[in-house]
């Protein structure tokens, strides 16, 4: 009973990711953070780091913080909720930085229909170089209409 506690933990903090991704890119990227966020949309640097990737960081400190409260505040858990934020940042990295926007060329010939509809879903919300007017604010799950062809 304990491990499919903690698998469910797991699965719940990994699909609440995919939440917070979306309210955080919709409401805080291109909101009152747009100034971290838009060399993303329109590229203002020669850097391979981007202030976007600012982000990223964020959401590793709050993984650490749950292992931590785990480690030393015998806090069960800290682990499962730590090991999804970061699953879910691992998945997001993969599918958001190397597989579209190929800043490591890896993946580049994956056609299935999975990642046709990110590729086409991600593009849309790209199409827009300002912070209004946006879409398609989530990452892994996308609206089912860019999977269709």
């Amino acid at each position: 009973m304990e491990t499919l506690l903690w698998i469910l933990v797991f699965l719940s903090t990994y699909c609440f990711m995919e939440f917070m991704a979306w309210f955080t890119h919709k409401y805080i990227m291109h909101g009152f953070l747009w100034s971290l966020h838009k060399d993303h949309h329109k590229k203002d640097h020669d850097s391979w780091f981007e202030r976007n990737d600012l982000f990223f960081i964020f959401y590793a400190i709050v993984s650490v913080t749950f292992f931590l409260l785990w480690k030393y505040n015998d806090l069960w858990i800290g682990l499962p909720i730590g090991i999804g934020i970061f699953a879910y940042g691992l998945s997001y990295f993969i599918v958001h930085d190397i597989f579209i926007h190929q800043r490591f060329k890896l993946f580049r010939n994956a056609n299935n229909w999975y990642a046709r509809g990110v590729r086409r879903a991600h593009k849309i919300h790209h199409k827009h170089l300002g912070k209004e007017d946006g879409e398609c604010f989530g990452m892994l799950f996308v609206p089912f209409k860019y999977f269709k062809r």
